[in-house]
């Protein structure tokens, strides 16, 4: 049995060499959605006339006009698809008595059928026209069963008798044929030129039932002015990518909050946060969402116990709900939230037979927990939702208060956009606004993670995107040439990158760029390389173990480990510039060019279009030990390992290795810089000696083992998200700070304030941080103590704001305001750990570090912190600093007092003087 669609349609198609339609009949368009519906015949204006799904056990094959179905021309066609509809072999075929005229035909070729008024025992094939209402139950049970479906009509003519916005919901055909996604369209279908496909027709994009979603749309959001969705949680983005799907909620920049669908004969609603299922502030709009998904019918709502509070909400309002465990089959519309996937299948056949589903959930969550797996393929709440046309997206929208969004706002489509911008890319006009064009980068890159494989539904758009892509070639973008953000190019670079994650030929793309970021001379290798890595990590966050390895761009490399190892959670990287620069508004490269993919089989292909580093990733905790990785499809890049790797090895890995970036690695850092800065190093060691000083320097403050369990990581980049450095795994910066990261006679003499700056940052622990106030401050305790301890370097000319001049105006100043808490920040805060620091040295914060790790109980609270500060700084100085803080501005409480007026008092502290002064 043809079970794939590419296998359903050689089958189908089998021996038909061209398309033999009568010329009277005026066919209407068909509509495609839904995973399991693919075409088979499609004229040259891209509008579907025949189709196949299949639904259940069953499938169906749905005609454009009841007239092909009685055309001696399409006999050949037609008996495939009898063949292809057959449960078993010999199972009776049965033909309604308005195509009388087909038992005919298909007894002529050898077929023995019978005419009947409803589909026989055992099941078999029916065959009718789309214009009876009486048999659509049973027709829809006999497919779900396992029984195949031959179905023609046109729904142009019965939309002139009903009302064209009537269409997709009542007429007869498709009351059957929605569940299995195709509907009949009241569009006419020209008939003017056909192409035998050789392969699945795409579906195309083509939203042409504006009509019935816009009274949708205006139903849902009736006597609506505002959505308040501020209701304690974060909520997601979503996104609408189904042709029946749109959206109900969006904030400024198009972020989708809230969207619904119809699909099959039933209705969804989908909220970008649980919250606002049960908000008082949305009742308006769940009351009008109920009466929505229930048709205007009364009966059963069914509130799934996770989602209890939304019950007294509806009950309180007349709406006749319970509370339930799980999916029943008495319901009218389910209400439930999109954190479990167990009941997937049921709910989909509930909305594909006429239910309504209210559902709500976000995913960051979920993606935060599942770093490396996709959450538009594996989210519990997209394996319900993507057949609908809705997913959920891990992106986060800042919640608001939002005016219910004007018709042009909400009449963004991403299916729309897309069209658009087609037409831009061919010149043939073509018109999106610049948000539109941001949005549809974003919401490209998006739909690009669904899987693919199999389903026409979004195969159809994958090749619709390379064709656009091939034809368009990529922007060239650098910082010589950089780009706008919400430009047509930055939208190509977005679709482009994930266009080749979801398995597109890299290299096709590749050959469409502008600049090129590897020599000339560097082609893949074919011969496999194999390296050795630690898998063992106790660090309690994913460490990148390097594999000296560089994938050049528009490559895909073959990754090899055992089986031990596939099953050990580890992940293969491409790149190591991790900053997402999608909120960016000028590009200078592409805003995402990383990937990262888990390895959890013993062999996979990893593609990048953008080239980089290749990476292994180790999970957490891993206690694995060493790994043998097999690489195929990759170069070596310049890596110099201190301790390891030569002087010889060196100079010939710079002149051997021209790959555009590497690393100067040390148990503790590893910096990551392109290959020219690296030319001139002719001996790295000397500089990697220096940054393990530092680092060990870095380690001692912290109280932290030495040497690190996972080496800090600082990375150069073209362009980076926030600032001129900032603090991560791996720390960011820009390219002009390269020179100062590998210039070991600059850093002696001059100092590196920036780099340990944010080295700092990632010392610091949320237990003895006062955030705001002191993020940017206590990070600046490491810079201050490598450049004093390592680099003989004293504070005062580290750096300028700690000149004896600078640090005395400033807290004159801050004294002169009343030493107001929200003044105490930055330099100011920093003022106060240096003179204690002064006084009392370094030894009382090395020790309170390592004290704060095996306290228990701290609390969250910024004043509840700082008196733990006061307290346990007191006790370890064994002084009363309970004035010297209070004269700081802080909120000193007075158990804190009096469990400190025991000890001798702190009178010279210097803040003393400088209040004397300032009297």
């Amino acid at each position: 049995m043809a079970t794939t669609p590419t296998a359903a349609f050689e089958t189908l198609m089998n021996g038909v060499t061209n398309w033999d339609v009568p010329k009277d009949p005026i066919p209407c368009e068909l509509l495609l959605i839904g995973e399991a519906a693919f075409p088979v015949m499609v004229n040259d204006k891209g509008q579907v006339l025949i189709a196949a799904s299949s639904y259940g056990q069953g499938r169906l094959v749905v005609v454009s006009h009841e007239g092909y179905l009685l055309h001696d021309g399409l006999a050949p066609f037609l008996l495939n698809a009898v063949g292809w509809l057959l449960p078993s072999p010999g199972a009776p075929v049965v033909v309604h008595p308005s195509l009388a005229s087909l038992v005919n035909l298909l007894q002529d070729s050898g077929i023995e059928a019978q005419i009947g008024p409803q589909p026989g025992k055992p099941l078999g094939v029916y065959c009718i026209s789309a214009y009876s209402d009486p048999l659509t139950e049973m027709l829809i049970q006999f497919v779900k069963h396992g029984g195949g479906l031959l179905i023609g009509g046109q729904a142009w003519y019965w939309a002139s008798q009903h009302g064209h916005d009537k269409v997709l919901s009542r007429f007869p055909g498709n009351q059957v044929t929605s569940v299995a996604g195709v509907y009949f369209t009241d569009v006419y279908g020209d008939i003017g030129h056909f192409k035998v496909s050789k392969k699945v027709p795409k579906i195309p994009l083509h939203v042409r039932c504006g009509e019935e979603l816009l009274q949708d749309q205006q139903q849902l959001l009736d006597g609506i002015s505002e959505l308040d969705i501020k209701t304690g949680g974060v909520p997601s983005q979503l996104l609408v990518h189904g042709a029946l799907a749109f959206p109900l909620g969006l904030d400024a920049s198009l972020g989708c909050f809230l969207a619904a669908a119809r699909y099959g004969r039933g209705r969804v609603v989908l909220a970008a946060h649980e919250g606002m299922l049960w908000a008082p502030k949305m009742k308006p709009f769940l009351l009008n969402a109920v009466h929505w998904l229930a048709k205007g019918q009364t009966g059963k709502v069914g509130v799934n116990k996770s989602l209890k509070n939304l019950h007294p909400l509806l009950v309180q309002h007349g709406v006749k709900c319970s509370l339930e465990s799980h999916l029943t089959s008495d319901l009218l519309v389910y209400c439930c939230v999109a954190y479990s996937d167990q009941e997937a299948k049921e709910i989909q056949e509930f909305v594909a037979e006429g239910g309504g589903l209210l559902i709500g959930g976000h995913a960051w969550w979920w993606a935060s927990q599942n770093p490396g797996r996709s959450p538009l393929a594996n989210f519990p709440g997209n394996v319900i939702l993507n057949r609908f046309g809705l997913s959920i997206l891990p992106q986060t929208l800042n919640p608001g208060c939002f005016s219910v969004p004007p018709p042009e706002m909400r009449s963004y489509h991403f299916r729309k956009a897309l069209l658009e911008l087609q037409a831009m890319l061919n010149h043939r006009g073509g018109n999106l606004e610049k948000n539109y064009l941001a949005k549809l980068g974003v919401d490209g890159a998006a739909f690009l993670q669904i899987p693919a494989e199999g389903l026409p539904a979004y195969t159809s758009l994958h090749r619709l995107l390379r064709k656009m892509l091939r034809q368009a070639g990529l922007p060239a973008v650098s910082r010589e040439n950089p780009i706008d953000s919400d430009s047509c190019e930055a939208t190509i670079l977005c679709l482009a990158t994930e266009l080749a994650r979801s398995g597109m030929d890299c290299s096709q793309l590749a050959q469409g760029l502008g600049i090129q970021t590897c020599s000339s001379r560097l082609l893949p290798s074919e011969f496999p390389i194999t390296v050795e890595i630690n898998g063992t990590n106790p660090e309690n966050s994913d460490s990148w173990v390097s594999t000296g390895l560089y994938l050049l761009e528009g490559q895909s490399a073959d990754v090899s480990l055992s089986e031990a190892a596939a099953s050990a959670g580890l992940k293969v990287q491409v790149g190591c510039h991790t900053d997402d620069l999608t909120k960016a508004s000028k590009l200078s490269r592409a805003p995402r060019v990383i990937h990262q993919c888990c390895m959890d089989r013993t062999q996979q292909s990893v593609p990048c279009l953008w080239g980089g580093l290749l990476y292994i990733i180790v999970p957490k905790c891993s206690q694995l030990g060493p790994v043998s990785v097999t690489i195929r499809r990759a170069v070596p890049a310049p890596y110099y390992k201190l301790g390891k790797t030569s002087k010889e090895e060196w100079k010939k890995s710079i002149q051997e290795n021209p790959a555009p970036w590497g690393e100067l690695a040390t148990d503790n850092i590893i910096l990551t810089v392109p290959t020219a800065n690296l030319q001139a190093l002719e001996d790295p060691t000397p500089l990697l000696c220096l940054w393990d000083e530092m680092m060990q320097a870095i380690a001692r403050l912290a109280a932290q083992p030495f040497p690190f369990h996972r080496p800090e990581r600082i990375v150069a980049d073209v362009q980076i998200s926030a600032g001129w450095m900032h603090s991560g795994y791996p720390i960011m910066c820009h390219l002009e700070s390269v020179k100062e990261l590998i210039n070991e006679a600059s850093m002696r003499s001059s100092g590196l304030w920036g780099p340990i700056h944010e080295l700092g940052h990632n010392q610091q622990r949320q237990e003895w941080e006062f955030p705001p106030h002191t993020t940017e401050a206590t990070c600046n305790l490491w810079s201050v103590y490598v450049h004093e301890t390592v680099l003989g370097i004293p504070r005062a000319q580290a750096h300028p704001a700690l000149k004896p001049s600078e640090r005395e105006k400033r807290i004159k100043a801050h004294l002169r305001k009343g030493a107001p808490l929200c003044d105490w920040n930055v330099w100011t805060a920093l003022e106060t750990y240096l003179q204690l620091q002064e006084a009392f040295g370094w030894e009382p914060f090395t020790q309170l570090f390592a004290d704060y790790r095996t306290f228990s109980g701290i609390p969250q609270n910024n004043t509840a912190k700082m008196n733990l500060w006061v307290k346990k700084f007191s006790e370890k100085v064994q002084k009363n600093l309970v004035p010297f803080f209070e004269a700081w501005g802080w909120p000193v409480q007075k158990e804190v007092t009096d469990s400190l007026a025991h000890l001798p008092c702190w009178l010279e502290h210097p803040m003393r003087e400088c209040m004397g002064t300032e009297e």
